[in-house]
């Protein structure tokens, strides 16, 4: 996959995207923000932001940063924005991969259903804490590679249409953790039947 095949997917998920994916996925983008225990004042950066369905759940004492490189989800989002009439939500267009950000930046940052459709996650995971200060905190919520029968099957047979579905149905949670040299302090199965995960990481590096 590439950005632009990214692009085009999600300008077509985007009328329909809060309608396929939104009550189904609901519980993990719950968990994140309760996971995340948001301060009054605290930087929340929310990467790859999409429609805005876990905008709801923010609280307002804290300022949240919404980023995504789709311009057509991002145009969801903003009516998102505008319906809740709050002022503690801002959103930008931007590559996980590349954030325009400075260093230490944000107190808490998170990625939810993204790691597995942009090109290069560790790139993406790199940017996250890059921006995240340190001993701040790191949220990955994602479906990785799943051992049981079934589910696996599942995933082989979706291989070969990554850049249709716009995600990689196979994606390792163990080569993830190293490759990007995460300091995990917690793993927690997700959504229905625990298929989703949760990672929860200290931003030391």
């Amino acid at each position: 996959m590439n950005s632009a095949s990214i692009q085009v997917v999600y300008k077509r998920y985007a009328r329909n995207y809060n309608l396929i994916f939104g009550k189904i996925f609901e519980q993990g983008r719950r968990r994140v923000i309760e996971r995340m225990n948001c301060q009054p004042g605290e930087r929340i950066l929310d990467v790859g932001i999409g429609t805005g369905l876990s905008l709801n759940f923010y609280p307002e004492y804290a300022t949240v940063v919404g980023v995504d490189i789709s311009p057509h989800m991002l145009r969801v989002a903003q009516r998102q924005v505008e319906s809740l009439s709050v002022n503690h939500i801002c959103l930008s267009l931007m590559d996980a991969q590349q954030l325009s950000f400075r260093d230490n930046s944000f107190d808490k940052v998170s990625a939810m259903y993204v790691a597995s459709v942009v090109p290069n996650p560790k790139s993406m995971i790199a940017e996250m804490k890059r921006v995240c200060k340190r001993d701040g905190d790191i949220f990955i919520l994602n479906h990785f590679s799943n051992s049981h029968l079934l589910p696996r099957l599942i995933e082989t047979v979706l291989i070969p249409f990554e850049n249709v579905i716009g995600f990689r149905p196979r994606f390792s949670l163990e080569r993830l953790i190293v490759d990007t040299k995460l300091n995990v302090t917690s793993v927690l199965p997700v959504n229905f039947f625990g298929f989703w995960t949760l990672i929860h990481a200290k931003n030391i590096n």
